[in-house]
């Protein structure tokens, strides 16, 4: 049976890196022009368990690509490596009638999103913004080539 993705939160998890705003604008603009209902959760894995979720409209992402960093915020989150704590998160989610997940991060935070989508079959996309080139099968990820390109200046 096929189950519709309604409803996406959208979340950075780790350390953050350049072009982040820009991925966070493309997914929620994305997912609005497909009528699906969009969710930014602040800072992470931390706004998950916290439910500090919000939505997310057009407006929501105007003017924030020339901005470093991300608009989500983002932390590490040591409740989120319990069980209990993604059962948090997981009932937080439903709360909001989220049925999908977009992480944008590294390797933890893939790692966790993997986890967690196996205990609720909630399906995750991971989109890579790290500059620890950590990921495997990926050899540009957001904030890659402005990392190389700083270092290289210098």
């Amino acid at each position: 049976m096929e189950r519709k993705v309604t409803k996406i939160g959208v979340l950075s998890s780790g350390g953050d890196s350049p072009g982040m705003n820009a991925c966070i604008r493309a997914v929620v603009r994305t997912g609005l022009y497909h009528g699906i209902e969009m969710y930014g959760i602040m800072r992470g894995y931390t706004g998950m368990v916290e439910n500090d979720i919000v939505r997310m409209e057009s407006r929501s992402v105007a003017n924030i690509i020339q901005r470093g960093g991300t608009i989500l915020k983002t932390s590490r989150c040591q409740e989120f490596f319990t069980p209990e704590g993604r059962k948090i998160a997981y009932q937080n989610l439903k709360k909001h009638g989220i049925n999908g997940l977009i992480i944008i991060g590294g390797d933890g935070s893939f790692r966790g999103a993997q986890i967690f989508s196996n205990e609720f079959d909630i399906p995750c996309i991971g989109l890579p913004g790290t500059i620890d080139k950590d990921i495997a099968g990926t050899d540009f990820t957001i904030g890659f080539d402005t990392a190389v390109n700083t270092a290289e200046k210098r």
